[in-house]
């Protein structure tokens, strides 16, 4: 059983803790606003006085608040405690806050773990809990087992900024599901029917596309996006021309998807319509430096 401190007791934090305790560890608890953790103090854990006090009682803090400036002001108020600790910071943020914050902790003495929780409060500790880490592999090697009590653990490298930009790209793929969704929902809503009768159709056409995807990663890693082509760019622009035209004409806002018809017609005019969709990438993708 292990020591663990945990900083920041909004729901997910609220979940961490309660996990651990239920996994039989000794728990210290902080929270910026008093008050939080009386239901945690109640199941056996112990509230510190203060950010430096909760880091002083234990090896590992593992710290999920607001956003980096509120992790950072943990940092700053806890500086003196946090030499030969581990900091496992679950506070969402973008890879470049990950990395000045990883610098920053090591100048202090601390080893530190950035993560990026694929979960929601409720399903910490369960089948399908994912927590991506990044940072000191001796740190995360030290506690994977622990680690691993909150969901899969999976450690992605020594950047520290690793986790953070994976659970954003993760994210940013959520993001498109759901815009299409909500596009194709208000669509058949324009005529009067209900989401739920026409997910009956949508949810396993949109199972069936995914099944597209690993041959368009293959397209995107080969950079041969004219390779084992059924639906060309060319027929698929006409296609989703002709959705946006409906749904012009439904009444329906057209938002989510212009800016996708409007790549499709940047890269038919490079000459590509006999390519797959997946030549959009390159449109998107980060120019690289030349010699870098």
């Amino acid at each position: 059983m292990a020591n663990i401190s945990i900083i920041g007791l909004g729901a997910m934090g609220q979940a961490l803790a309660a996990r651990f305790l239920q996994q039989g560890h000794t728990i210290t608890v902080w929270n910026r606003t008093p008050g939080k953790a009386v239901a945690l103090a109640a199941k056996g854990a112990h509230e510190a006085a203060s950010a430096a006090d909760a880091v002083a009682a234990s090896d590992i803090t593992v710290m999920c608040v607001l956003d980096y400036a509120a992790a950072d002001a943990v940092i700053v108020s806890a500086a003196s405690t946090l030499s030969g600790r581990v900091l496992v910071n679950l506070t969402n943020g973008t890879p470049a806050q990950a990395r000045v914050t990883a610098e920053r902790t090591a100048g202090l003495g601390a080893a530190y773990l950035d993560g990026g929780i694929m979960a929601t409060p409720p399903m910490i500790g369960g089948e399908y809990a994912l927590i991506l880490y990044s940072g000191s592999k001796p740190a995360f090697d030290a506690h994977a087992g622990t680690l691993q009590e909150l969901g899969a653990a999976n450690y992605l490298g020594g950047d520290a900024g690793l986790a953070s930009l994976h659970d954003l790209a993760l994210l940013s793929g959520m993001y498109g599901l759901f815009a299409g969704f909500f596009h194709a929902t208000a669509l058949v809503d324009s005529e009067g029917i209900r989401a739920g009768a026409f997910f009956k159709l949508l949810g396993p056409w949109m199972s069936a596309m995914m099944g597209e995807l690993p041959g368009y990663a293959e397209k995107i890693d080969s950079g041969n996006h004219g390779i084992n082509v059924v639906s060309n760019l060319g027929m698929q622009t006409a296609s989703l021309d002709n959705i946006l035209t409906a749904t012009k004409e439904q009444g329906v806002a057209t938002d989510l998807l212009d800016p996708l018809l409007e790549l499709f017609r940047q890269r038919l005019a490079t000459g590509s319509a006999d390519e797959d969709i997946s030549g959009i990438f390159e449109l998107v993708r980060r120019k690289r430096i030349a010699g870098g």
